[in-house]
């Protein structure tokens, strides 16, 4: 039993941490935590992970298994040192596809009105020109008194590459772009705090729903009964994490 730690956000007041276990290759599943302090993050995880893997054999092997992986990566999880070429993304699903297992016949051209899914609907788009958001980039490299070694030593932690034109995604870059925005001047490139993924929260999302195998109007009434939107496009990245948080709780077994 492996696991993996990953830190997905930090500011002053609260840390959200993400917990994988692995059999092996396979993944057995992965649970969030939210604390003021990312050892006690980590600790919710891990004990909503141990709720979900539920038999007492899994939950032992586990247990000790993700103490001593806590004790071992503890501080490098509150520093937010853990690069992202080291973290195993979750697999994503096309967010707007039918269900389909695979017994079902291949999909014809025009699909069933009412086909179930197990994502929220939406359509993301992105814009041809990003110049407005490059330009205020620049000048907030500037207000931090970011060079550009230091520009390539936070995107590396935050992206997993060093360059600003490997952004591929307008929705990293604009996650990108809000997290400078916070930085206080001066900070300093190695440890402040690195930008929600969009890409990554909503490929989580994908993967928890999913696993709850809703319809598409069942995910979208929890989202609109919680959020009173109806379209994860019209939630802010910490709206969206907030949203996984909540989908990871129906999960749960109940108490």
């Amino acid at each position: 039993m492996k696991t993996q730690v990953q830190l997905c956000h930090h500011n002053d007041q609260r840390c959200i941490v993400r917990v994988e276990a692995f059999d092996g290759d396979r993944s057995l599943g992965s649970a969030l935590g939210e604390a003021p302090t990312a050892t006690d993050a980590e600790d919710q995880a891990i004990a909503r992970l141990l709720q979900r893997l539920d038999t007492p054999k899994a939950t032992a092997a586990s247990h000790k298994e993700l103490v001593r992986r806590n004790s071992q990566n503890q501080d490098q999880t509150a520093q937010n040192a853990r690069p992202a070429s080291d973290q195993k993304p979750p697999k994503a699903i096309e967010p707007s596809q039918p269900a389909v297992d695979q017994a079902s016949p291949p999909a014809v051209s025009t699909p069933e009105p009412d086909a179930p899914t197990n994502a929220v609907n939406e359509a993301p788009t992105d814009p041809d020109d990003w110049s407005e958001e490059l330009t205020a980039i620049d000048l907030e490299l500037q207000r931090i008194g970011w060079d550009r070694a230091n520009e390539s030593i936070y995107l590396e932690r935050a992206f997993g590459h060093s360059s600003r034109h490997r952004l591929t995604r307008f929705s990293d870059l604009v996650a990108y772009l809000k997290r400078l925005r916070d930085l206080p001047a001066s900070s300093d490139a190695r440890t402040a705090a690195i930008p929600l993924k969009r890409s990554d929260l909503v490929n989580q999302c994908d993967e928890i729903l999913k696993r709850l195998n809703w319809q598409q109007q069942q995910a979208r009434d929890f989202l609109q009964s919680n959020f009173q939107v109806g379209s994860r496009q019209q939630l802010s990245d910490e709206q969206l994490l907030g949203f996984n948080m909540l989908l990871e709780e129906q999960l749960l077994p109940p108490s």
